[in-house]
């Protein structure tokens, strides 16, 4: 099995950390390693570094070769654009099916948190024994709570079974859902978060491409064929504009009739903004989540997140404090998702800060 590592992304709702130099996945978020290093590690007993890749940005090549020294050069796919997560996973399962015509890819993003690396590595074992035979594999992460925040897997009948692990056939993808319905897909214990990982054969991923977005893949067989050619680079260049912008979801998951879903509850988490990154740290004993020196009275289920300098707070609840020394980030914790708004106000008025 390889490891795709998708490593572009911008992370605007971790902005002050995350920024346009630095994104979220290059950082430390609470530790020495950064997330990408952590999203690696959690791989490496079952796939070494010359079988990781890595997709990323050109202004990123220099940050993931330095932070994954192991992963071969080679290894580090960069597009010359975003242009979502299906031209992406195209150009990747191009290059595996030239070195191993049966590869087996585990699309991962390099910005999720995992508490049980074990148990991922086991869903990832499990679906690598699907996908050898033909199943497009997605693992659905058993909600803890009835977000909105999400996509969600609905479940339909059961595929394999060994010990506590199980398949199943993806019955429907749905988009993230208002706050009943949210309710109704937990409480039916047959809906799975959607986070965005799979498993699938390089080449089963390139046909199913074929049948559902036969423009993408005549785009992506002109890029083939210049692989290991002068003009690589050049081709590359001229075809990845105008290729479709499509997400693998949109694109062939929702399309396909061989997707599968292993449930998965492994302490998950996107880190998808402060509010994501508060539950997922460790609480005191009055719920607060606390990065760095922090001392309070009488303050209560807030973030505290320092860096270098003593938070000091007095009679808050709920509450998002962000010191990253040349900004410092206030924000009620349900106003969390509007931090992206913020960005894009200070895109206008302090581009220097991004």
């Amino acid at each position: 099995m390889y490891a795709l590592i998708l490593a572009g992304g911008s992370g605007t709702r971790l902005w002050p950390h995350s920024r346009s130099a630095q994104p979220k996945q290059f950082l430390s978020i609470n530790g020495e390693r950064t997330m990408l290093q952590e999203t690696v590690d959690r791989t490496l007993a079952i796939i070494p570094p010359e079988r990781v890749y890595v997709a990323t940005g050109p202004a990123y090549l220099e940050l993931v070769m330095a932070q994954l020294p192991n992963v071969p050069r080679e290894n580090i796919l960069i597009e010359p654009s975003g242009r979502g997560t299906a031209p992406c996973i195209g150009l990747a399962a191009l290059h595996l099916r030239r070195r191993d015509p049966g590869a087996v890819m585990a699309v991962l993003s390099a910005d999720h948190r995992i508490e049980d690396a074990a148990g991922f590595r086991a869903a990832l074992l499990m679906g690598e024994m699907m996908a050898q035979q033909g199943y497009l594999v997605t693992l659905g992460i058993q909600p803890s709570a009835p977000s909105t925040g999400y996509g969600y897997i609905q479940r339909g009948k059961r595929l394999y079974q060994e010990g506590q692990h199980e398949v199943f056939r993806v019955n429907a993808f749905v988009e993230k859902p208002d706050v009943e319905r949210a309710h109704a897909y937990v409480a039916s214990g047959e809906y799975y978060w959607n986070a965005g990982m799979f498993v699938w054969q390089a080449e089963r991923i390139l046909q199913e491409l074929a049948w559902h977005r036969p423009a993408l893949a005549q785009a992506l067989a002109l890029i083939d064929g210049s692989i290991g050619t002068p003009t690589q680079q050049s081709t590359l260049d001229m075809i990845w504009p105008e290729i479709e912008s499509v997400a693998i979801d949109v694109a062939v998951m929702e399309q396909t009739c061989y997707a599968a879903v292993i449930p998965a509850d492994l302490g998950w988490s996107d880190v998808g903004d402060w509010a994501a990154l508060a539950d997922s740290l460790p609480k005191d004993d009055n719920g607060n989540a606390v990065v760095g020196t922090y001392v309070g009275v009488d303050t209560h289920n807030s973030l505290i997140y320092g860096n270098g300098r003593v938070v000091a707070t007095i009679g808050i609840n709920d509450l998002m404090i962000v010191d990253m020394h040349d900004v410092l980030l206030l924000c009620p914790r349900s106003r969390a998702q509007d931090v992206k708004a913020m960005v894009a106000q200070v895109r206008e008025q302090y581009r220097h800060l991004l």
